[in-house]
C-alpha cells in the first residue's frame, strides 16, 4: 500500500532572478513557509542543481538532499521537461526551442539533441543518487505540426516519426532500468506523447518497456476533451506521478479547442 504524502510543488513556474526565487535555499524557505512538504525540482538551472555533478558525485547529491531537508522538505522528483523537449524537435520549431538549450548549442540541432539525451541519462543517475524512483519529463515532438490531418499526411509519416522517437528514448529507458528509475512522460499538447493513443503507439515501439510511464495531469486532458477519469481506468498501472491544477474547457461561438490566437488581431494592430 502506498501512502500519499505532501503537498508538494513543482518549482519550474516560479524560478526567477529575484528573491525568494533565485536560489535553492531561498525557494525552499518560501515553499516551506507556504506549508509545502516537497518540491519537484527542475534540472535546467545550475543555481538549483548541477545535474552532471549530482549524477557523478554521490556526496554532492546527498548534500543537495540535506539542504532541501533542512527546510522540512524533500525532493519528490527531478524534472527534465525542457531537456526532454529537446530530445525530439521538428525542424520548424528549432529556433523556438533553441531557447531551452545552452548558448553554445543554439543553431546546432544535432549537438543540442545529443546534449539533451545525455541530460536525461544524468537525470536518471542523479535520481538514483538522491534515492528517487521516478523522473518527470516531456517526450519531445517530431510530429506536432501534423496533429491535424490536413493537409493529408504522407503515408507512413506517423509510423516513421514514432520509430525515430523510440530509437532516441530507448537508451534513456535502459538507463532507467539500470538505475531503477521510471521515466514518466507528462502527456501534454505540443508533445508527440499527448494522450492515451500516442502513448500506446510509443509503448509499442519501445517494446512495452517497463520504465516508460506516465506523469498524469488531467488539466491537459480536459482541454483535449478527453475523459480523464476513464484514462485512469485504462492506464493506472503506468501512472507513477501526477500534477494537480485547475482547468476548464469553455467553448464559445468564436473559439474552441484550437483557439490559441485570441489576441492575434490586437498584436497585428487590427
Amino acid at each position: 500500500m502506498t501512502t500519499i504524502k505532501g503537498p508538494a510543488i513543482f518549482l519550474a513556474q516560479f524560478i526567477g532572478d529575484e528573491a525568494p526565487f533565485n536560489t535553492l535555499e531561498n525557494i525552499c524557505s518560501w515553499a516551506a513557509g507556504l506549508g509545502y512538504k516537497g518540491i519537484q525540482l527542475p534540472t535546467i538551472d545550475p543555481r538549483f542543481i548541477d545535474l552532471e555533478k549530482a549524477a557523478l558525485d554521490k556526496t554532492y547529491a546527498q548534500e543537495l538532499k540535506a539542504t532541501v531537508e533542512s527546510f522540512g522538505l524533500e525532493i519528490t522528483e527531478l524534472s527534465t521537461h525542457l531537456q526532454g523537449q529537446l530530445v525530439a524537435v521538428n525542424p520548424s520549431f528549432d529556433d523556438l526551442f533553441d531557447a531551452f538549450a545552452p548558448q553554445h548549442l543554439r543553431g546546432k540541432p544535432k549537438e543540442r539533441q545529443q546534449w539533451a539525451v545525455q541530460q536525461l541519462k544524468y537525470a536518471v543517475q542523479a535520481s538514483h543518487n538522491l534515492g528517487l524512483k521516478a523522473l518527470a519529463t516531456f517526450s519531445g515532438a517530431f510530429l506536432w505540426p501534423f496533429i491535424y490531418p490536413w493537409p493529408q499526411r504522407p503515408a507512413n509519416l506517423i509510423e516513421t516519426g514514432f520509430v525515430e522517437l523510440a530509437q532516441l528514448w530507448l537508451p534513456i529507458l535502459e538507463e532507467g532500468e539500470l538505475y531503477d528509475v521510471d521515466i514518466c512522460y507528462e502527456l501534454h499538447p505540443g508533445e508527440d506523447l499527448h494522450d492515451g493513443a500516442t502513448f500506446d503507439l510509443f509503448l509499442e515501439h519501445v517494446n512495452y518497456h517497463k520504465r516508460a510511464n506516465i506523469l498524469y495531469d488531467p488539466s491537459h486532458f480536459v482541454l483535449q476533451c478527453l475523459d480523464y477519469l476513464q484514462f485512469i481506468d485504462i492506464y493506472h498501472e503506468r501512472i507513477k506521478m501526477f500534477h494537480v491544477k485547475d482547468a476548464e474547457f469553455n467553448p464559445s461561438g468564436r473559439q474552441g479547442v484550437y483557439g490559441g490566437f485570441q489576441n492575434w488581431q490586437s498584436r497585428a494592430g487590427r
